[in-house]
């Protein structure tokens, strides 16, 4: 007891204890029991026959070979067509099944050619195959056993029937060819023939038109020569001429080039003069000219500084003094405020004794005034022509601050020292 298995190529048959009909297993298992039950396999392989039938006649009585090549295999898929296969071919081996679909296919095919011509056959293999599939599958299916294909792989013919049906069809063949060859050969010689007519033609016509042209050409270039001499002769007078005037131009203008050439030459010359007096002016005249303006103004400019040394020591010498003299004038007050005090007091003097006093004063005050010109060590005298210089000058400015001194005095004191001495002459 156990199990059994098939593979997907055969079919198993269990027969026996527990089943009233055979059962059919196509590639799997089941379970037996092998004291009550047989199993049996067949084979679902595809099976190749070579359909072999020599020298059958046909219809028409001629004895013709014809090989096929099938394909058959048990069908395991039909239940039905597999229990049909299994009653015909159980127990039996594989080549024995191949034989028996051989002789059966053998046996259609052999009919099959006798229902048939030999051109039908070589002609319509496709129509062969198919009678002989048909006719066999019908018959094979009750076996158990389907065709799967059919097909017709050669014919042979040893009386030769076949060689002469492609004799025949050669000759027909040669012979439509031949007169195809020389229908075409006709047909050629005529489009040639039109063809040549044609030729001839368009060669005359072109020779024509060439005759024609030429004979255009001829004339227009007897015309053309004809204008061109004119031309020609005429150019040729026409370069004389201008060849003559050229040449009158051309002396006209070797003329005016020199006229234009002694011009330049003249100018030349006349630039080179001037360029001459610019350069003894630029080498002599302007250089000697530059010294001349260089020592003026060396001189004035010397001149200048002396005036503006000298100016500039007069106004310091003149700020010296008038500060000096406002310094003495300060003193001065003061010194007159304190006769003023003093005067308060001596109420009892006279203006003679007053004056007396200032008398007495004023030396002091010149000499105070000339004191700064005791210090001084250089004095420049600079003239301008119009006014007094040199000494006198300063004389006169000392004098003027002298004179101015009664003034003062007066303005101080109230005292004319002036009127007093006039009063006592």
């Amino acid at each position: 007891m156990g199990f059994v298995t098939c593979g997907p190529n055969e079919a198993m048959v269990v027969s026996g204890c527990g089943h009233e009909r055979p059962l059919l297993i196509s590639g799997g298992r089941t379970w037996v029991w092998h004291c009550f039950q047989k199993v049996q396999k067949i084979a679902l392989n595809v099976m190749t026959l070579n359909v072999d039938s020599p020298k059958v006649y046909t219809v028409q009585g001629v004895p013709i070979s014809v090989t096929g090549i099938a394909q058959v295999k048990v069908q395991g898929q039909n239940e039905e067509m597999l229990h049909a296969a299994c009653q015909q071919f159980l127990g039996k081996s594989e080549q024995e099944i191949r034989k028996v679909a051989l002789e059966t296919l053998e046996g259609h095919q052999r009919a099959i050619m006798g229902t048939m011509t030999v051109e039908q056959i070589y002609q319509d293999r496709k129509m062969f195959s198919k009678s002989v599939f048909e006719v066999a599958s019908s018959d094979l299916v009750h076996m158990g056993i389907s065709v799967i294909s059919y097909t017709l792989k050669d014919i042979r013919d040893e009386e030769g029937y076949l060689r002469s049906l492609g004799m025949q069809r050669v000759a027909e063949v040669q012979c439509e060819a031949r007169i195809g060859q020389a229908t075409a050969t006709m047909q050629s010689g005529i489009k040639e023939a039109i063809a040549e007519e044609q030729r001839m033609k368009a060669e005359f016509v072109n020779k024509i038109e060439v005759a024609r042209a030429e004979r255009d050409f001829s004339l227009k270039k007897a015309s053309y020569d004809q204008e061109v001499n004119t031309k020609k002769a005429t150019s040729e007078l026409a370069y004389d001429l201008q060849a003559a005037i050229t040449k009158q131009q051309i002396k006209e203008e070797n003329m005016n080039v020199k006229v234009i050439e002694r011009s330049q030459q003249i100018k030349v010359q006349a630039e080179e003069i001037i360029r001459k007096e610019k350069e003894l002016e630029a080498n002599v005249r302007k250089p000697a000219e530059a010294q001349k303006y260089k020592e003026e103004k060396i001189a004035e400019a010397n001149k200048n500084k002396i005036i503006l040394e000298a100016e500039a020591e007069a106004e310091s010498i003149r700020v010296r003094g008038e500060a000096e003299a406002f310094a003495i004038e300060a003193k001065a007050l003061a010194e007159a405020e304190q006769m003023t005090k003093k005067a308060d007091a001596w109420r009892d003097y006279q203006e003679a004794a007053m004056v007396d006093m200032l008398l007495e004063t004023l030396p002091k005050v010149a000499a105070e005034i000339a004191a700064p010109l005791s210090k001084v060590k250089k004095v420049t005298m600079v003239s301008n022509g119009g006014a007094d210089v040199g000494a006198s000058k300063i004389t006169g400015e000392l004098l003027d601050i002298v004179i101015r001194m009664p003034q003062a005095m007066e303005q101080l004191t109230g005292v004319d020292i002036t009127k007093s001495f006039r009063k006592g002459a």
